[in-house]
């Protein structure tokens, strides 16, 4: 039977993921919960990090590599930040030691954009960008990371040169329950609609400065011309998806298109929305290139 190498952990604000691998990046367990950040401030980061490596029956000296929001101001143990322009090879180099265990548990660091036009961090998604494109990868590289926050990074050579978040997700969450806009909505449950996610793309792609007109649209074209909650759901998605693409797209754009970093659903909107706009994207799942992330961690870590 293959041994465990180390434990990897992507620990977000709202959810946990945990991977058993071995030496050769093969994973041996994986586990997965809702205990992120937020919750794990709450319950303790040593028990919740301690219940699931005994659910994967990991050795007491097995060294485990965190990313994400653990490694936060309000986290387990802050592990600062890489400034930018941000060389990928310095996320390897100053991950944090969390004191006081008895294994070797460190905590990656994210990355800082100290620029007061355009103050920006992030976490978690610095672990994707290592996996996703390596060390020291020559040229340039323009990333979409779609989320709850999206990120679109600029990457030159391995080295993380400007970044900016969208709220995307978020006001998408808020926007579609907690407005009139909810009413319209209302009973969409799983059904799609692309023919309307497309238009709106399109639309919030045209003229982004009428974010703001073209949500409410999604409840006047129901209330004038009929119309399903799924309509209006995708229409409020596109909405906001066609504005973020607009800002994100706004600068030149490699010869090679657009890296998407993404998984499942999400993965799935933001093909259809980059090919309403005809751009072209090489997608990446996001599972992937943080475990390989992590993986490419833990070898300079502890590989002597």
């Amino acid at each position: 039977m293959t041994e465990p190498a180390y434990v990897a952990v992507d620990w977000g604000t709202s959810s946990f993921r945990l991977w058993l691998v071995d030496r050769t990046g093969h994973v041996l367990a994986e586990r997965r919960s809702d205990e992120g950040m937020m919750a794990a401030a709450k319950a303790g980061f040593p028990g919740v990090l301690q219940a699931h490596l005994a659910a994967v029956q990991a050795p007491a000296h097995l060294p485990v590599l965190i990313c994400g929001m653990a490694g936060a101001k309000t986290g387990w143990v802050e592990a600062g930040y890489v400034d930018t322009p941000a060389p990928l090879s310095a996320v390897l180099k100053q991950a944090a030691r969390v004191p006081g265990e008895g294994r070797d548990i460190r905590i990656l660091p994210g990355i800082a954009q100290r620029d007061t036009k355009a103050p920006d961090v992030m976490r978690g998604e610095e672990t994707q960008l290592l996996g996703a494109l390596g060390l020291g990868a020559a040229g340039e590289a323009l990333v979409c990371m779609p989320g709850t926050h999206s990120k679109w990074v600029r990457v030159k050579d391995g080295t993380v040169e400007h970044f900016a978040t969208f709220m995307t997700g978020e006001l998408f969450s808020v926007v579609s329950r907690e407005t009139i806009l909810a009413l319209a909505v209302a009973g969409a449950d799983e059904a799609e609609d692309v023919a309307s996610f497309k238009a709106a793309v399109n639309a919030a792609y045209e003229a982004p400065a009428f974010a703001a007109n073209l949500l409410f649209t999604a409840r006047s074209r129901q209330l004038l011309f009929g119309g399903t909650p799924a309509a209006a759901r995708e229409t409020l998605s596109g909405t906001l998806i066609g504005a973020e693409l607009a800002a994100g797209l706004s600068g030149s754009v490699p010869k090679a298109g657009v890296t998407l970093i993404a998984s499942g659903r999400l993965a799935a909107l933001y093909r259809l929305a980059f090919g309403a706009l005809n751009v072209e994207v090489n997608p990446i799942d996001a599972d992937e290139a943080v475990r390989r992330g992590l993986s490419m961690a833990a070898a300079a870590i502890w590989t002597k």
